[in-house]
């Protein structure tokens, strides 16, 4: 399950003039009854909701209310303040210039328009740092910095899940942050119009009748026919042709990273490793070799002489913004295709739960998954999570047939990268592209096979240096392997050409994109 976590606005969105419809309370209880965490984000005080909506309470695991500026875990009742409530001499300069309605919350002070022009005043004549958030006439006072986004973030932390995995409904000037902080920010089709043209979906229905069409879309395939390539989130792997970005959607894909060594294989994909976790999508690394044992910020567990255990592993991704490199250096060679029968089903579950890890990154892949290897059903289910999986190795027909079968992107490198994809193709019994000429210095070939198409990518570089195969220095030289098809000996020592094989290259990423709900 990608989207475990289901935030919504209530004025406008979930209620059409302040009341939710019966109907809307049942489709938020089916999407409840799926396993997914409910989020209220709101900017109405949090009595004032209760009052209005009494099933609150029922239906929601979190609100957020006074616009980002108190968190209320419903089944404990417990409430934290988020902001610093506003200075009681700011709320008596504004009844003595007679401003009204005027209401205080717990953080939140909150009037209507035209009397944003007094609450500048009095805020510019008092030196205070706040700012005014503006809702279809509302006018809202707050804390610099807090807002819809942030009360979402500090939600999803309580319950223990990453924003990527968050959908998220809003339909006013003030869901911007809610809508952005999420992987899929949807507008309501009577939504102000800046916020459906920023936003990832817009439904064909108003408040209420767009909640349920969004839970419907929810429940019958995750959103997945419709964010299967969300523009704004795609991660950059390097420049096109004219130097245009080229990146890959951070959901769903099983990219193969394949080529002879030292021709940079590694350096692409550490490359485009590294930009998934700059942009907080949590990477389970599986390390046999030591290649990345300092690589980032990520936690290493195990090393040349210890072994990591499965319930550390698990453990460490349980925090959302962990990122994992499980060394297996100490793992001997025979022993490591069934240290993975034994992580894989745990990750599949953790998956299923959280959204979590959003990708598992197998280095030298045949040391896990050789072409020996026969899954169980329940190990390699035939759907697979939405995440994605990064499979590096040299030759193609070295990886177990169930797994090459669910690759839909190859990246290729070397002096004969058709050779790779041919040696892919050949395995799974497919016609091959057509030739291309030979890679410049930095090139990858990428190839992409629900469009056949055949792309010459120059790779962006991580910006970490790539320790090779630190198992040679350390302990002496590795076993043995077979020789791949481009004549490279797999037990030859290694070189830091990997690490020179890419050049760095230039541009943006994809800009964002918007899409109607279609």
């Amino acid at each position: 399950m990608r989207y475990v976590a289901f935030a919504t606005d209530y004025d406008g969105t979930l209620a059409e003039e302040g009341r939710v419809d019966p109907q809307t309370a049942e489709a938020l209880e089916r999407l409840r009854a799926s396993g997914r965490k409910l989020i209220m984000v709101t900017g109405r005080e949090l009595d004032d909701l209760f009052r209005v909506f009494p099933r609150t309470g029922e239906l929601f695991d979190v609100v957020v209310a006074e616009n980002g500026a108190l968190l209320f875990e419903t089944a404990r009742r417990t409430t934290r303040l988020l902001a610093e409530p506003p200075p009681p001499e700011l709320r008596a300069r504004l009844e003595a210039r007679g401003v009204a309605p005027l209401s205080t919350g717990q953080s939140i002070l909150a009037t209507r328009e035209p009397h944003e022009v007094d609450v500048l005043e009095e805020i510019r004549a008092l030196g205070l740092e706040l700012q005014v958030i503006f809702n279809k006439g509302a006018v809202m006072v707050l804390p610099s910095g807090v807002n819809k986004g942030t009360g979402l973030q500090a939600a999803l932390d309580l319950l223990g899940l990453s924003p990527h995995n968050a959908v998220a409904a809003g339909d006013g000037e003030n869901d911007h942050a809610l809508l952005a902080t999420a992987e899929c920010g949807v507008a309501m089709a009577d939504a102000v119009p800046m916020l459906r043209e920023r936003a990832d979906l817009v439904t064909r229905g108003g408040a209420g009748a767009g909640v349920r069409e969004l839970i419907d879309a929810l429940l019958a395939d995750d959103l997945w026919t419709r964010t299967q390539a969300l523009p704004r989130h795609e991660i950059l792997l390097g420049q096109g042709s004219g130097g245009r970005p080229v990146g890959l959607s951070p959901a769903g894909h099983t990219l193969l990273f394949a080529g002879p060594s030292g021709s940079g294989k590694s350096t692409a994909a550490k490359g485009f490793a590294e930009r998934l976790m700059a942009a907080r999508y949590q990477c389970c690394i599986l390390d046999p070799e030591g290649d990345y044992q300092t690589f980032g910020r990520a936690v290493t567990l195990g090393d040349a002489r210890r072994a990591p255990t499965l319930t550390e592993v698990l453990r460490a991704l349980s925090l959302p913004g962990e990122q994992v490199v499980v060394n297996l250096l100490a793992v001997p060679l025979a022993d490591r295709p069934a240290f993975f029968d034994a992580l894989l089903p745990r990750l599949v579950e953790l998956r299923a739960r959280t959204g979590r890890p959003h990708w598992i990154v197998i280095d030298e892949t045949h040391h896990l998954l050789p072409a020996s290897w026969k899954p169980a059903a329940e190990t390699l289910p035939r759907h697979m999570p939405w995440g994605g999986l990064a499979l590096i190795t040299l030759v193609p027909h070295e990886l177990a047939r169930p797994l090459l079968e669910r690759v839909d992107v190859v990246v290729t490198v070397g002096d004969e990268p058709q050779a790779t994809i041919g040696d892919f193709c050949a395995t799974l019994g497919l016609a091959a592209p057509p030739a291309q000429g030979p890679l410049e210095r930095g090139e990858v070939l990428l190839w992409r096979r629900s469009s056949g198409v055949l792309e010459r990518v120059h790779v962006e570089p991580p910006e970490d240096d790539h320790h090779r195969h630190v198992r040679k220095y350390a302990e002496g030289q590795l076993g043995p392997r077979a020789a791949p098809s481009a004549g490279v000996s797999r037990d030859n020592p290694p070189d830091r050409s990997d690490t020179d094989a890419a050049s760095a290259g230039s541009g943006a990423a994809p800009s964002p994109g918007r899409g109607p709900w279609s």
